[in-house]
């Protein structure tokens, strides 16, 4: 009887143990739907939208705009100050009560130049605030960063605009004490993309290498998926061009769920519409999974993640600059 209970409790939990890791492998089965809100957000791309305690943030893209506030539990958009001078192409990230943008760009298409210092917004004052200076030589646009450990990793991006000069660099930036430390670089160079951080490893998904010195400002999207270890501080890539990116395209929002990878709408070459594709890459299974597409698809902007909904809004609606969109959506997970 013993040894009768015994199987059936190790039966049971290996049955649960498969039920909770299948939960994450399975896409959604609803859609992707615009949400009628109280007010609309300014229209913008190259844009970042974030999310601090409860409220969602759009936050910079072409031309100085101000900071949009979306309320879920009232839905309703909002107006704050603006920024002290334009700025586009970075991927913001919460720490502590404050916004970081780290290695963005600013001024006019196509040649952009990285910004000399760390900005960083306090969404509960409503201010601006401009931190340390980033040194001259490692300054760029359009980079990938995460925070692990209170400190900020920088990877890839481009130094001179849409014009060339896409790098595969790696910084980690003390926000205390402003202090740059180089890393290994990444195995491929990338720039218009954004990493996320999953079991203490950096993915690097999509993006492109954008050169218009050579007419191919779209053209050169990287299919390969760079990971960064941040124990060892070693770079590899996924082992097979099985595990490439489903559908290789830059301008992406990027999130990990669940211990997967989510790489959400983005552009190509094709003009018209914006990606919509929602691909999801789980580490534990190796495997790729295509999720419900976005209902607009859409470029340059950014997700978050509240009450079991992925909320996105904002960014270009076509390839490169227009339209720029004021819509939002949600997807509805388990």
């Amino acid at each position: 009887m013993k040894y009768a209970l015994l199987a059936l409790s190790l039966l049971l939990g290996s049955l649960f143990l498969m039920s909770c890791s299948s939960s994450t492998a399975n896409p959604p089965e609803g859609a992707w739907e615009f949400v009628e809100t109280d007010g609309l957000p300014d229209a913008r791309h190259e844009a970042a939208f974030v999310k601090f305690q409860d409220k969602f943030y759009l936050l910079g893209g072409r031309g100085k705009k101000p900071v949009n506030v979306y309320d879920p539990a009232t839905n309703k958009w909002s107006g704050n100050s603006a920024p002290p001078t334009e700025f586009h192409h970075f991927q913001p990230v919460v720490f502590g009560d404050k916004i970081y943008m780290i290695c963005a760009m600013t001024g006019p298409f196509p040649t952009e130049t990285g910004l000399p210092n760390v900005i960083i917004y306090d969404p509960i004052a409503d201010t601006w605030s401009v931190s340390h200076e980033i040194p001259e030589d490692r300054r760029r646009g359009g980079a990938g960063v995460v925070l692990h450990n209170d400190k900020f990793y920088i990877v890839s991006g481009i130094v001179n605009g849409h014009m060339g000069g896409y790098v595969n660099w790696t910084d980690e930036y003390n926000p205390k004490t402003g202090e740059w430390r180089r890393l290994p670089d990444a195995p491929h160079a990338r720039d218009h993309f954004q990493a996320a951080i999953i079991d203490g490893k950096i993915y690097a998904a999509g993006g492109r290498r954008t050169s218009k010195e050579t007419n191919q400002v779209f053209d050169l999207v990287v299919p390969e998926v760079d990971v960064f270890d941040l124990a060892s501080e070693t770079w590899t890539s996924l082992p097979s061009p099985e595990l490439d990116l489903p559908t290789p395209r830059a301008g992406t929002s990027t999130m990990a769920l669940n211990g997967e990878l989510l790489v959400i709408g983005g552009e190509t070459v094709r003009k018209s519409p914006a990606q919509n594709e929602v691909e999801a890459y789980s580490p534990a299974k190796l495997k790729w999974t295509t999720w419900p597409h976005l209902a607009r698809g859409r470029h340059g902007t950014g997700v978050v993640l509240h009450n079991n909904y992925i909320w996105t809004c904002s960014g270009s609606g076509n390839r490169g600059g227009s339209p720029e969109l004021n819509s939002t959506e949600r997807l509805k997970i388990n």
